[in-house]
Formats: structure tokens, C-alpha cells, sequence
């Protein structure tokens, strides 16, 4: 899952920085977090690995696969955004938008540095309501493609999408909500941790 989703699915604002903090630390700098952040890096990673098994996900890799090959799960996680940012009203994803902006803001003391630049721009340009308009989602997709070492970079990935974006809704409609039932059973296994 890309950036809306795993922000979408979480259940304390410190398991959304958890969330984000799994993508720029080294694997052994995880427990040097505390738990209420180690419980969104472990979120994170459940996420992804419920995600990469879920057979609605193996059907909407193969719309991308022909043309960008391994790279394909990214493409669908972009996707897949796309279509929760498109579930929710406007007013609940500006809602939320805000509250993971603000969230980050509250730990930017322990952001590395790399996902503190992110969050400038990402705040600025405010991608996570973007990612209901096409033209955000092309824009994600043309980064995805942009820091890809093996792809050209004017592949026509984003008219693979337009072209087959019933097929990738129908998917994100068995998948999410599967998806969401999962990580609610995930917190549910946490401890919980008084503030």
C-alpha cells in the first residue's frame, strides 16, 4: 500500500508516524522507537505482507506487469489509493490529510531526515488529498517511474490505468475491505499503552 492507505489504517497518531518512520529507518533502528511507534512500524509491515499474498493484488499486478514488470506492485498501490481516496468524502480525506500532517508535524523532532523533506513537499503540495484526482495519481505514478532504476521514463503507465480502471476498482473493492478487517485484528493484538 502506498502513503494514503497505510496512513488510513491506523488507529493512534503514533502508529501513523510508525507508519511512515518504516519506510526510512534501517530494520534495526525499529526498536530504538517506543512501543506506541514500534506498533505502527510492525502495522506497516503486516500491511504489506497481508497485501502481497491478497489475490485481488496478484490480479491488478498483471494489468501493470506486461509493461513495467517487477515494478508492478507499485503501480498498484498508487492505484489503490486512488480508489480509498475516491471511497471517503471530501471533507472525511481533508479531515484526515490534516490529522496525518499534523500528526508527523508532533514528531518531526524524530523524523529522519529524509522523510522530514518528504513531508514538506507532501504537506505543501497536499498529496494525500491529491490522490483522489487523476492528475495526482499520474503525478505519483510518473514518481514511482522517475526513481525506478530499470524503466524508461515516458512508459505510458498512467494510460494503463485510465484504460483499465474498472478492472482496478473491482479490485480494490474485494481487497480493501478484507484489508481493513485485517488491520483492525492486527491492533487488536497490541497492548495497550497508556498515554
Amino acid at each position: 500500500m502506498n502513503y494514503l492507505a497505510h496512513s488510513y489504517l491506523n488507529f493512534s497518531d503514533e502508529q501513523i508516524v510508525g507508519q511512515f518512520l518504516e519506510d526510512f529507518i534501517p530494520n534495526k533502528d525499529r526498536f530504538s522507537y517506543d512501543e506506541k511507534l514500534q506498533q505502527g512500524i510492525v502495522l506497516h509491515r503486516e500491511i504489506d505482507t497481508f497485501t502481497d499474498a491478497h489475490p485481488a493484488i496478484s490480479e491488478a499486478k498483471k494489468i501493470f506487469s506486461p509493461l513495467v514488470r517487477l515494478y508492478s506492485g507499485a503501480f498498484v498501490d498508487v492505484s489503490m489509493d486512488y480508489f480509498l481516496a475516491n471511497s471517503l468524502s471530501e471533507e472525511a480525506l481533508n479531515r484526515h490529510a490534516l490529522n496525518v500532517y499534523k500528526a508527523l508535524r508532533n514528531y518531526e523532532h524524530i523524523l529522519p531526515e529524509r522523510l522530514l523533506k518528504m513531508l514538506n513537499g507532501m504537506e505543501k503540495d497536499n498529496w494525500l488529498c491529491n490522490y483522489r484526482a487523476d492528475f495526482g495519481i499520474k503525478y505519483s505514478m510518473q514518481n514511482v517511474l522517475n526513481k525506478a532504476k530499470y524503466l524508461e521514463k515516458d512508459l505510458l503507465v498512467y494510460d494503463v490505468f485510465l484504460t483499465n480502471k474498472p478492472l482496478l476498482q473491482d479490485c480494490f473493492d474485494v481487497f480493501f475491505p478484507e484489508l481493513l478487517a485485517f488491520a483492525k485484528s492486527i491492533n487488536a493484538q497490541f497492548p495497550r499503552i497508556d498515554s
